[in-house]
C-alpha cells in the first residue's frame, strides 16, 4: 500500500489515494500503520476517496481502529494532499466527512499549499443533555446553568462546557496546562459513563494576552500534539463563557490555530498549516 504521511500542527495521520489504492479492512490497517513501534507512526490513518456529494471524501480511523466523524487538523492535510498532487487545481474545495460537508480555502504559495481555512459549521452546545444549535440562538441569553456542567471524576469534581464540532468534546478550564495531569485524568473522561460514545477532552488556560493554550486526550488515540475540532471547540466554550473575543489563537504543542467565530452565519472558522512529511510503501 502506497501511503503519505503528513500532519497539522503534529497532529499526524496515514493518508492513502483511495483513487488509486484500495484498503480492505481499514480498522485494522488503522491500528497497524499508526503503531510508532512497530508501524509507521501516527495519530491514525485517514483515506482519500471520491465523492458524489462533494469534491473529495475523508473516510478518517483513529489509532485504535475506531471510525471518526472528523478531523480538522486532518481535513487541511487532505486538501494539500489533493491540490500539490494534481487532483485538483482549484484553491475553494469541498470535502465529505462523517460530520457533513466542509468548505475549505486553499493558500498557495509557489504552486504548494501552505495554510488552509475550513469552515468548521456551527458548533452545538451539548452540556447538561442539550443540543443547542449555536448558530440559531441568542448565545447571550443562554444561562450559566446551560452552559456548565458539573462531572465527578477520579473523585474530584470538575466544571465542563460540552460541544459538538463534528466530534464530542468536554472543555475544561484549567490554571496551568504545563502541568495539568492529563495522561491520569484523559483517560477518566474518554471513559466516564456520562459520555457512552466517549469523549475527547479539552483542558485550556486562558492567558494573560486573552489567547488560549490547550492540551487534548483523544477518544481512541491518547494525548496528541494538536485536535482542529477540538480547538474549535475550547474556542467556542471560552467564548460562550465570556473569556476571550470572537476571534482566537489556540496555542497547542505541536503549533497554533486562528479561529474566528462568524456572527453573521455562526459558523466557526479554522485556520492552520498543513505538512507533507513522506511517501512510502508498507506491505499489509
Amino acid at each position: 500500500m502506497k501511503f503519505t504521511k503528513m500532519h497539522g500542527i503534529g497532529n499526524d495521520y496515514v493518508y492513502v489515494n483511495c483513487f488509486e489504492e484500495t484498503v480492505e479492512e481499514p480498522s485494522r490497517v488503522a491500528e497497524l500503520v499508526s503503531s510508532r513501534h512497530f508501524g509507521i507512526g501516527s495519530d491514525g490513518l485517514i483515506l482519500i476517496k471520491p465523492s458524489e456529494a462533494a469534491d473529495f471524501c475523508m473516510e478518517m480511523y483513529n489509532a485504535d481502529g475506531s471510525l471518526g466523524s472528523m478531523c480538522g487538523n486532518g481535513i487541511r492535510c487532505v486538501a494539500k494532499y489533493v491540490y500539490d498532487h494534481g487532483l485538483t487545481n482549484m484553491t475553494t474545495i469541498t470535502v465529505e466527512t462523517g460530520a457533513g460537508i466542509k468548505t475549505l480555502d486553499l493558500s498557495v504559495q509557489e504552486g504548494k499549499v501552505t495554510m488552509v481555512t475550513v469552515d468548521m459549521g456551527a458548533p452545538v452546545l451539548t452540556s447538561n443533555g442539550a443540543a443547542i444549535d449555536l448558530s440559531a440562538c441568542d448565545r447571550k441569553a443562554l444561562t450559566r446553568e446551560q452552559i456548565w456542567e458539573r462531572i465527578m471524576v477520579g473523585g474530584k469534581e470538575y466544571e465542563m462546557i460540552c460541544i459538538s464540532t463534528g466530534n464530542p468534546h468536554a472543555v475544561v478550564f484549567a490554571a496551568d496546562t504545563d502541568s495539568f495531569p492529563v495522561e491520569q485524568i484523559g483517560p477518566l473522561f474518554e471513559n466516564h459513563p456520562r459520555f457512552p460514545d466517549r469523549t475527547n477532552t479539552e483542558f485550556i488556560q486562558v492567558t494573560e494576552q486573552g489567547q488560549l493554550k490547550m492540551r487534548v486526550w483523544e477518544r481512541g488515540s491518547g494525548e496528541t500534539m494538536a485536535c482542529g475540532t477540538g480547538a474549535t471547540a475550547s474556542a467556542a466554550a471560552a467564548m460562550l463563557a465570556g473569556y476571550v473575543k470572537p476571534e482566537v489563537q489556540v496555542k497547542l504543542l505541536g503549533g497554533s490555530l486562528h479561529i474566528s467565530w462568524n456572527q453573521e452565519t455562526g459558523h466557526m472558522m479554522m485556520t492552520g498549516p498543513a505538512t507533507e512529511v513522506f511517501t512510502g510503501e508498507i506491505v499489509l
